[in-house]
């Protein structure tokens, strides 16, 4: 791999590092190399992987410095097509921005729910709350910038876009992006009955499923 895609390790406290990667498609990738040396038994000791935009945070390496000098040596292909279980998340296309999202993308806002839910995303990362899944697949130029004066509530179950992500709220929070529609029943994002309390974890595929906005 070219030096300008290497990963860059950095020391993060005594057993923990995070790697630097140049864009969140070199991030992807590495995340995806993890998961098969771990799942090939070949990754050394690491207890958690917790993916960003532009870093992974490895934590519980009794070793830092020696895995830090084994990444950078490692070829780290491009991430394959998702092949996994599909998350089928409803959701109804009646948010307060949809008319400017339409305007944005240069179509009618009756359309906008055709065009967003026509596509298969995948959770990159998880951040900002618990159960909020960053969301990549929206195509570059359906990419909306975030608003420009933030809401100071945004409620749970809203689906937002902000740059090439889209996301459900799993709670309300204060939040400026571009709200298009809302989840019926947002309770499966974030639930602590759960073995794995959150719905959407890192290299989940979903997909959105259009409800009647009259039901």
């Amino acid at each position: 791999m070219s030096p300008d895609r290497s990963p860059t390790p950095r020391p993060a406290g005594r057993h923990a590092l995070l790697v630097d990667l140049p864009d969140a498609e070199r991030t992807a990738a590495f995340h995806a190399e993890l998961l098969r040396r771990r799942a090939a038994g070949t990754l050394p000791p690491v207890e958690e992987i917790v993916p960003g935009e532009r870093t992974v945070l490895l934590d519980g390496v009794p070793d830092p410095d020696a895995l830090a000098r084994a990444l950078t040596g490692w070829d780290v292909p491009d991430r394959a097509a998702d092949t996994g279980d599909v998350v089928e998340i409803p959701v109804r296309y009646d948010g307060p921005d949809l008319a400017d999202v339409a305007a944005l993308w240069g179509i009618g806002a009756h359309e906008v729910a055709a065009r967003h839910s026509s596509y298969t995303y995948r959770v990159a990362f998880c951040g900002f709350a618990p159960g909020f899944g960053y969301l990549t697949g929206l195509p570059e130029p359906l990419h909306v910038p975030r608003r420009a004066t933030p809401r100071t509530r945004v409620p749970v179950g809203a689906l937002g876009l902000a740059g090439p992500y889209s996301a459900v709220y799993p709670r309300a929070t204060p939040g400026g992006w571009q709200l298009i529609g809302t989840m019926p029943d947002p309770a499966a994002l974030w639930d602590l009955t759960r073995e794995r309390p959150a719905l959407l974890t890192p290299g989940t595929r979903v997909r959105f499923v259009t409800e009647d906005t009259a039901a």
